[in-house]
């Protein structure tokens, strides 16, 4: 008979670890994302480090540790969104022009809902009255509208038209945005498919017809 308190066997087999080491990249994610749910609930009144240290299930320390203030953090977070527009606006896909994708993936029903919008706004809204946030803006948004008129260049070439793609891009970015915000304040007032076929409207009125997915 075993004696009283003794240890069970474990044959020899590893004891299982008590935690695991979560690589710098995936915290910084983890971070990441907690602070976009906060905005997206409470607006930059929510963005406090305890309800994205709640959200994210970590210590308070990780934010210092991993990007030195809460302002950092804003920054990173800014970038992350931005970093996701990016991706989608310079890819291509066979057979379809950027253009086209460009404006299907911004009335795309995970991006123009009222959740990622409300991120948008605020973060906007911040930039507006903080420096180093409205840097990080000026760096990303220079991209994207680059991206946008490189879209827009490419099929008034093919369709042998001439325009000056900087400036619609402006155009286009800012009716985009725009719609985005009147989603914000009233959902009811701008449904998905209207605001998208304000966008083809003005992207045709320069470009020609453009193929329309589901026509």
């Amino acid at each position: 008979m075993a004696q009283s308190g003794a240890k069970p066997e474990n044959n020899g087999a590893r004891p299982a670890p008590r935690y695991r080491r979560i690589p710098v990249a995936e915290r910084r994610e983890m971070l990441e994302d907690a602070a976009l749910a906060c905005l997206a609930r409470g607006g930059i009144a929510g963005f406090t480090i305890d309800n994205i240290c709640a959200e994210a299930g970590v210590s308070r320390g990780l934010v210092a540790h991993h990007y030195a203030s809460k302002e950092g953090l804003l920054a990173a977070a800014y970038a992350r969104m931005y970093s996701r527009l990016l991706a989608k606006v310079s890819r291509t896909e066979p057979g379809v022009p950027r253009i086209v994708s460009i404006i299907e993936d911004a009335f795309a029903a995970e991006e123009f809902s009222r959740p990622v919008l409300a991120i948008w706004l605020t973060l906007w809204g911040e930039a507006a009255n903080n420096t180093g946030l409205r840097d990080e803006h000026r760096r990303h948004y220079d991209r994207y509208r680059s991206e946008v008129a490189a879209a827009l260049s490419e099929q008034a070439v093919a369709a042998g038209r001439r325009i000056d793609a900087q400036a619609l891009a402006m155009t286009l970015i800012a009716l985009i945005d725009g719609l985005g915000v009147e989603c914000v304040v009233d959902p009811e007032a701008v449904a998905r498919t209207e605001a998208r076929a304000a966008c083809y409207a003005l992207a045709e009125a320069f470009l020609g017809p453009l193929p329309r997915p589901g026509g």
